[in-house]
């Protein structure tokens, strides 16, 4: 028996997707346990191309239990539509499940998400407008609603009356938006409820049952610790712990029985939405990585700020999540470069920086960068580490060197099959 955590090492869309799909073929229950439908998570099998918001990377796998967790927040018609999406495309979607303490993104989170963020002009963090921070400001201050909430008209009538007095106060009052009807509201949610009643559960006999029995257990998180409401770049953070212990918390799994946490790093640098990144590249040379990587979001289709491999952030969040093992994908992007730079340190007024500096001082920071010479080959055909050119082997030992975290993997492509496990 195995508990592995996958979870981002830079500023998410690392390829976590890619990696939970090819590892949870040999899991039997695979759990998202924090986020909501800001997730992009790209998955390329024999089924097809996929494109995963809510539902979890391990839905491939129809004899894998495949739950969103209560540590998740949920947006139900957005939900629906992603399994009707993804049965039309021959994958079946009935061990799909959802805890019943999961948090519902309600239609106020989603306008809140939009007018708030605009408001907090500088220090707008740039969100996907999918209500995700509202939903968890609200379950934070113990008004929020649970999916296990959907079922009772009683519970949302008391519970709306209560929210909508607050959210319809700052909506009309502040910034000028119509009021929410909470008639259409509870009529929504009931909806919602009855669709996805045969869904709903309480995983905590689930996750123990697997416990005992000693079964592989998959917890998938999204975006990184670089977005930790704790840890990362405050305050351009998401709203939840997409970290090994935030597994643990929305998992319902001790920590101790946690195995293995692989954290998955591009082997260079892409981020959404505002806050630092030192090395970032800007105009020609960053359109040309963009466009070699593919870096448009998989959840908004903007495009990805990019730059080199920053081994100050990558070591600072491995570390964070004490990870066992490092996944590095999209390898093959670099395939064309003479030389590759690798962010090593930070300059900050004359001092040299190794470890993560306040946001505010690396916001001013000036990479130190390493430069490895490219291999100038292809390598979306390579079958393992073996048969890599000298220079791209040597890439990676330098980044795991670097990170101080021994290589699990290397991608070399899209599909789940290139993947050359270490």
């Amino acid at each position: 028996m195995t508990v592995t955590v996958v979870v981002g090492t830079q500023w998410g869309d690392e390829g976590k997707g890619k990696l939970v799909d090819l590892l949870s073929a040999d899991a039997q229950l695979c759990m998202r346990f924090q986020g909501g439908g800001n997730a992009g998570h790209t998955v390329v099998n024999r089924f097809g191309e996929f494109k995963l918001h809510l539902v979890p990377s391990g839905v491939f796998n129809s004899t894998c239990s495949c739950i969103l967790g209560t540590g998740t927040v949920i947006d139900p018609p957005a939900l629906l539509e992603e399994l009707q999406e993804i049965a039309a495309q021959g994958v079946p979607i009935d061990h799909v499940l959802i805890s019943d303490r999961a948090h519902v993104v309600m239609p106020y989170h989603k306008l809140l998400d939009k007018v708030e963020d605009e408001a907090r002009g500088a220090y707008r963090v740039g969100t996907t407008g999918r209500g995700i921070g509202p939903a968890y400001t609200d379950k934070v201050a113990r008004i929020g609603i649970r999916i296990g909430d959907l079922f009772y008209e009683n519970v949302l009538r008391d519970k709306l009356a209560i929210i909508l007095r607050r959210h319809n106060t700052i909506l009309t009052h502040v910034y000028g938006q119509q009021p929410f009807d909470a008639e259409q509201l509870i009529s929504a949610c009931l909806e919602w409820g009855e669709q996805l009643r045969p869904r709903i559960v309480d995983t905590v006999p689930l996750v123990r049952t697997a416990l005992r029995e000693g079964k592989n257990i998959l917890l998938e998180g999204q975006l990184s610790a670089m977005k930790d409401i704790d840890w990362g770049s405050y305050p351009f953070v998401t709203s939840s712990n997409p970290s090994s212990a935030g597994a643990a918390v929305g998992a319902g799994i001790p920590p101790y029985r946690i195995d293995r946490v692989i954290g998955v790093a591009k082997a260079y640098s892409s981020q959404v939405g505002t806050g630092p990144m030192p090395t970032e590249l800007q105009g020609s040379e960053a359109e040309h990585l963009r466009q070699l990587g593919g870096e448009y979001g998989a959840t908004t289709g903007r495009p990805r700020r990019v730059g080199w491999f920053d081994a100050v952030v990558t070591r600072f969040v491995t570390g964070l999540n004490g990870c066992t093992g490092l996944a590095i994908t999209k390898l093959d992007v670099l395939d064309t470069f003479d030389e590759i730079p690798v962010c090593v340190a930070y300059r900050y007024q004359g001092e040299i920086l190794q470890d993560l500096p306040d946001p505010f001082i690396h916001e001013q920071c000036e990479p130190v960068y390493e430069y490895l010479p490219g291999w100038k080959q292809d390598l979306s055909q390579v079958k393992s580490l073996q048969d890599l050119p000298r220079n791209a082997r040597a890439y990676l030992d330098r980044l795991t060197e670097l990170t101080e975290v021994p290589l699990h993997s290397v991608g070399v492509g899209p599909h789940r099959e290139q993947t050359l496990l270490a």
